[in-house]
């Protein structure tokens, strides 16, 4: 039995002994056959890899069809703190995996892209997976950033397009350079598309996918450091070996050595000294690992740029200026572009084999990182967020709009030099550049930027007033003025009386052959005597009574006049001193105005003025007696008929230029009487239609002057003139020097707001307006025709930004006509209808007899109508 059972185990070992021989057998003719036909094999590997890639690219595709994009519009107070900017990495990292489980790795990533195609400096918009949509766009950036879904972009084909990707080079475990947040860290990529030019075809965009990478992939690269450190540690402890043994060796064959033991008598090869080689010391996997060490807030990252243009050559350059833009975050670890270089030329992201991968990823937002690019949140700060207050953007030309000069659309202000040098004419629109406001010391350009926006508006069609104390402006604006077209329209308003025979016009402040209502004629005129006197109903009652009393009877007068077809009997200003003085003349008023007066002011004029003592007129009459001493007024204010008609100005769109003869007390008076009735013709545009009220500008040179006459109606322009389609510029060199109610309205209403040099504490309440930003230290220190301004473009602020304001003999060259200036100077004095002034001061004085003349025959009709109305109201 033994025997049997052995022969049958001997018998077992065999056949397994043969099946293992011929398992062995067949493997290595296998192998063998592998080995000669090794091509066949490789093929179904690539096959087999084909078809899978085939099958990922198909998912990927289809899951990135479901994406979504949002676009983040920061404010200009745009401040964000770490903590926030943190908190929105955290965010964008868990959105990038709220993606179907089917969707390949390469498809669960957030993209951020930085763009600028000319439309503005750097649109910041977010993509990611349909289902992180709450993710993306409740951000912790709160009020200050305004999220928005954004539609697709289509670019259209450029004809010369560079690409590149960039990965981290250096030490792998080393983080990039934190970059403080002021000034902000896009501040290098704005300035590399600062200069960027639409009209040429220009396009910069980067793109950074972030991506939660899988735990598998985090081990197996912790895994591949520390055995790359450990073997480092291995070679540095051979290195230091080999060192400490040829130091021995050194020692023991030096000459030194060998005297030691002819002295001593002792064998120094018999007693060779035991050399301990260093042991390798412990790797420790946190300074191995670095950034690597731990798995919270590690994403890995995918950097690609596309810059693009019409002209070769320009999206090379701003390539080179983006790469230099992200030298910034380089550190022990920095961005570098992937490839390599040959010579002259650059093979990477633009040639074959990688461009077609870097197109697929382009157009899909697919994430397919390099092993290298790994980083933490907190290295993407100042990616994670859009530009802040700490960010200089610059201007482009869709930001601000470039003048054209005869567009009546453009208004202009002056010359923008951008960061490539190019200096071109800017502009704001017509339709939102409601009031205006030039701040800054004499000299400094305040004015010369005016008149160059008035004589541009002007040869656009455009009417104006510009009203001047000094004068200085108006040689200076006619060389550019005095063209054929133009002449006609423009009219001189001088009241200084050069030469030895001076010309003036005429205005008659309560005249109403031009159809003015009564009741705003009387208020206008009472309300200027009594801004500028200081009366209001508590301090000067009784002057207001009088005075407004003494109107409505010229008023009256006027009208009864002008329906008889005999304008040329009104009565003027002068005439309420003689209304007030004369008893003949109010009883020859009152008595051909009875049916046109009503009962009160009737009964005023018979029972409550007679009791009033002689000293209360001098309040009234003192401020008359001014105007008529002064040859100037008394014959611009003495006409029947007036030329001067704001209200006509505004609905022809004339150019008028009004220059007042000083700042005594009798020019402010003057000067407001004009304002006033500026006020007032501009409200009574209300009788016509809005789009029917055609756009007119008003000029206000020196508004200390200006206010210091009407402060209360200068207010009011900046308040209501909006509604009526007139709008106003001012200048001042103290906005501190302005009245209260003035400077308040001005600033809360202006559209642009413009400071040259000056002293800090007069530039101050502008740079206030701003933030402070630019200081009054740098504004301060302007040099001439320099100026920080503040735009409104489609009803946002642009700015602070510095221009230079156009200078007239060199941006108008071409519209200079000094030999037509006598011409123009004729041709202005005519439209505002000047006669001699002693022609006019003579129709003045003559003109208390035409108005007697008037009322004489006026009488007895006058008492006839009345006894007729009285009967017929017997009747009744």
């Amino acid at each position: 039995m033994d025997s049997t059972a052995s022969h049958l185990t001997d018998q077992a070992l065999e056949e397994t002994s043969g099946q293992v021989l011929g398992l062995v057998t067949w493997l290595t003719e296998a192998v063998d056959w592998l080995y000669d036909h090794w091509y066949l094999l490789a093929l179904a590997i690539a096959v087999l890899w084909s078809v899978g890639e085939m099958v990922v690219r198909h998912y990927a595709q289809r899951a990135s069809a479901e994406r979504m994009a949002i676009e983040l519009t920061p404010t200009r107070h745009f401040d964000p703190g770490i903590e926030e900017i943190f908190r929105r990495g955290v965010q964008l990292a868990r959105a990038s995996t709220s993606m179907p489980w089917w969707a390949p790795r390469r498809s669960k990533s957030v993209q951020i892209r930085l763009r600028a195609d000319g439309s503005s400096p750097l649109r910041y918009r977010i993509e990611g997976p349909a289902g992180g949509e709450r993710l993306l766009s409740i951000t912790p950036f709160g009020p200050h950033v305004t999220v928005a879904r954004a539609r697709p972009i289509v670019d259209k084909p450029r004809e010369h397009v560079v690409r590149a990707e960039f990965i981290l080079r250096g030490k792998p475990i080393s983080p990039l350079r934190e970059v403080p947040l002021e000034p902000d860290p896009l501040q290098p990529l704005v300035d590399a598309v600062s200069d960027l030019r639409a009209e040429l075809g220009d396009l910069a965009e980067i793109r950074l996918d972030i991506q939660r990478a899988p735990k598998w992939t985090l081990r197996a690269r912790r895994l591949q450091l520390m055995s790359a450190a450990r073997r480092q540690e291995r070679r540095e402890t051979q290195r230091a070996a080999r060192w400490v043994r040829q130091d021995a060796t050194g020692i023991e064959d030096s000459l030194a050595w060998n005297l030691q033991a002819l002295v001593t008598g002792k064998d120094g090869s018999a007693g060779r000294r035991l050399v301990m080689p260093p042991v390798p010391r412990r790797v420790d996997p946190a300074e191995a690992l670095g950034k690597l060490a731990h798995d919270d807030h590690l994403v890995r990252v995918q950097l690609l740029v596309m810059c693009a243009s019409n002209i070769e050559g320009r999206a090379q350059a701003r390539l080179a200026q983006l790469q230099a833009g992200f030298d910034v975050f380089g550190g022990r670890s920095r961005w570098a572009m992937r490839g390599f270089r040959l010579g002259p030329w650059r093979f990477g992201a633009d040639h074959w084999p990688t461009r077609r991968g870097f197109e697929r990823r382009w157009e899909l937002g697919q994430c397919q990182p390099p092993r290298a690019n790994w980083v933490r949140l907190d290295e993407l700060t100042g990616l994670l967020k859009p530009p802040t207050v700490h960010c200089r953007l610059p201007l482009l030309a869709g930001d601000l709009p470039t003048f054209e000069f005869g567009n009546p659309e453009l208004l202009l202000q002056g010359i923008y030099q951008g960061p490539d040098g190019r200096r071109r004419l800017v502009a704001t629109y017509t339709a939102e550049t409601l009031f205006e406001c030039g701040v800054g010391k004499a000299g400094g350009g305040k004015t010369e930027r005016a008149l160059a926006q008035a004589i541009a508006w002007a040869h656009a069609g455009g009417g104006l007033m510009f009203v001047d104390p000094h004068r200085d402006s108006w040689p200076r604006a006619a060389t550019f003025l005095a063209h054929d077209h133009l002449m006609q329209k423009i009219a001189l308003i001088d009241l200084n009386a050069a030469g030895s025979s001076p010309r003036l016009s005429s205005w008659n402040p309560i005249a109403v052959h031009h159809g003015q209502a009564p009741h705003d004629v009387v208020e206008a005129v009472t309300d200027a005597f009594a801004s500028i006197l200081g009366w209001d109903d508590a301090a000067a009652p009784r002057a207001l009574t009088i005075l407004t009393s003494a109107l409505a009877v010229l008023v009256a007068i006027n009208q009864a006049a002008c329906q008889a077809g005999r304008r040329e009997d009104q009565t003027t200003l002068f005439h309420v001193r003689a209304l007030i003085s004369d008893p003949g003349f109010r009883a020859a008023a009152l008595s051909a105005m009875a049916d046109r007066l009503d009962e009160e002011t009737r009964s005023w004029w018979r029972t409550v003025f007679p009791t009033f003592p002689p000293d209360a007129f001098g309040v009234v009459l003192n401020p008359l007696a001014r105007l008529a001493a002064n040859p100037v007024t008394r014959a611009f204010l003495g006409q029947p008929v007036g030329v001067y008609n704001s209200r006509a100005a505004m609905d022809n769109g004339l150019i008028v230029w009004v220059c007042p003869a000083g700042h005594g007390p009798t020019d402010r008076l003057l000067t407001a009487l004009i304002a006033r009735d500026l006020l007032r013709a501009v409200r009574s545009r209300r009788d016509t239609p809005e789009e029917q009220r055609r756009p007119f500008r008003l000029y206000f040179d020196e508004l200390i002057t200006l206010t210091g006459a009407a402060p209360e109606t200068i207010a009011s322009m900046f308040e209501d003139f909006r509604k009526f389609r007139v709008t106003v510029h001012g200048m001042t060199q103290l906005l501190g020097r302005l009245p209260a109610p003035v400077r308040m309205s001005l600033t809360q209403n202006a559209s642009t707001l413009a400071s040259t040099a000056g002293s800090k504490t007069a530039i101050t309440p502008i740079t206030a307006e701003w933030g402070d930003k630019p200081s009054a230290d740098e504004v301060a220190v302007l040099d001439r025709f320099e100026h920080y301004m503040s735009l409104t473009i489609g009803g946002r602020r642009i700015g602070p930004v510095r221009i230079t304001g156009p200078h007239l003999d060199e941006e108008f060259a071409d519209y200079a006509r000094p030999g037509k200036v006598a011409a123009l100077e004729h041709a202005a004095r005519v439209t505002a209808g000047a006669l001699p002034l002693d022609e006019l001061t003579a129709t003045a004085a003559a003109q208390q007899a035409c108005v007697g003349e008037f009322l004489a025959q006026r009488a007895p009709s006058a008492t006839a109508d009345a006894r007729l109305s009285q009967h017929t109201d017997g009747y009744q």
